[in-house]
């Protein structure tokens, strides 16, 4: 497998997908078995949320109680790995509605070694404070090359922590951007400065990107776009893509867009494959 920035970086590829909290359709989201489908199904990056429990282990759930995923109201970050551990997630995207089923909560030592080699991860993680500690586990296991972190630019508290992040230790770092109409030269101009490998972008129009598109080019950044229903950009929603893919991830492929983010992740790969995208 190649080194994340790299396969990033290669002009001969098409658009990537990245499967938001694993490929959920199949098991419970940031799931172990999520990852593994994703892997199956051939998808490039898997994007994974992580906590760290009250004993201080790093663990995979997206919302800062168990309600949704596992019918729990308590706050997950202030239970113990072993509570954590006893409890079980529900299927899918999870909900009231949803069966549970006999998959656990896993650490992220666990969906670092699943994804070993098979694929790539999108680490989100919930406190910022945590990235020494995520970052010693993720270097300490050798998985540096095939793992981003992320953070935001467009805030002086977010301008003042990349001031002084640390010792990422050769992982890839992605900034999170919004592009609009009157601060889009500004923020392409950071970027050409920080030169990251990818900028995760959303934007008041999607003009407001794809103008600085050959500026990010010139950076070696490429462009990651969400298609999530609750945080797409200007309508460019999964919803809207699955009504009309060539209105909604076509005009991001066109725009230059190189990874999309998206909860359905196998309707993508299929636009995909017969556009020849």
């Amino acid at each position: 497998m190649s080194d994340y920035a790299d396969f990033i970086a290669d002009p001969r590829r098409g658009c990537a997908i990245a499967a938001h909290r694993g490929a959920w359709h199949c098991a419970p989201e940031n799931s172990l078995a999520a990852i593994e489908a994703a892997i199956a199904a051939g998808y490039h990056i898997v994007e994974i949320d992580i906590r760290q429990s009250a004993d201080g282990h790093l663990f995979l759930l997206h919302d800062d109680t168990l309600e949704r995923m596992a019918g729990r109201a308590e706050r997950a970050g202030r239970l113990s790995l072993a509570e954590l551990r006893r409890m079980r997630l529900r299927e899918g995207d999870g909900g009231s509605g949803r069966a549970v089923t006999a998959h656990a909560i896993p650490t992220l030592r666990e969906a670092l070694e699943v994804a070993r080699g098979r694929i790539f991860l999108d680490l989100d993680l919930k406190d910022r404070a945590l990235m020494p500690r995520l970052v010693a586990e993720v270097a300490d296991m050798g998985m540096a090359g095939q793992v981003d972190v992320k953070a935001p630019v467009d805030t002086p508290e977010a301008r003042q922590w990349l001031a002084c992040p640390g010792d990422l230790r050769g992982i890839a770092f992605m900034p999170m951007a919004r592009f609009t109409g009157g601060n889009g030269a500004a923020l392409a101009d950071l970027l050409k400065t920080m030169r990251p490998f990818m900028c995760e972008a959303s934007f008041d129009r999607l003009e407001s990107m794809a103008e600085h598109r050959q500026r990010l080019a010139d950076a070696g950044t490429a462009i990651w776009v969400n298609t999530l229903d609750p945080v797409a950009s200007c309508g460019l929603s999964d919803r809207a893509a699955l009504a009309n893919p060539d209105g909604v991830w076509g005009r991001l492929v066109e725009a230059g867009v190189s990874v999309i983010q998206t909860d359905e992740p196998q309707a993508l790969q299929s636009y995909l494959e017969e556009t020849g995208r």
